[in-house]
């Protein structure tokens, strides 16, 4: 079974930069996936960026594509979000999930439904 611990995130102004860290333990890292979302409150769930478990498909949302980027090392079993030039709209609590099934980003979409792993969750607020 793998856990997914969470770390990183706070206060930034606009404009500014913060890493997410996901850090993983038991089970085989490099056979998971691992995807970012977020999650404003009232609001549904949305995904941010996803990468492959050998780290050779990278997805982003239109919303953060050419602003966040993606990261992982297998041999430490992390993947961090690295994000810039960071807008109000971007605070929200943002998860890392995993799941070791390719099917959990295709045709253009993430499936949150087939992550089987969550982290804790992590407060990001960009407030000026």
């Amino acid at each position: 079974q793998v856990q997914l611990v969470q770390s990183g995130g706070g206060l930034v102004q606009p404009g500014g930069s913060l890493k997410l860290s996901c850090a993983a333990s038991g089970g085989t890292f490099s056979d998971i996936n691992i995807g970012w979302f977020r999650q404003v409150p009232g609001r549904e769930r949305e995904f941010v960026a996803h990468i492959s478990r050998d780290a050779a498909s990278l997805y982003y949302a239109d919303s953060v594509r050419g602003r966040f980027a993606i990261f992982r090392d297998n041999r430490k079993k992390t993947v961090d979000l690295q994000m810039n030039n960071l807008k109000y709209e971007d605070t929200a609590v943002y998860f890392c999930a995993g799941s070791p099934r390719s099917e959990t980003y295709a045709f253009g979409r993430a499936r949150q439904d087939l992550y089987d792993f969550w982290g804790q969750g992590t407060q990001v607020t960009v407030s000026s």
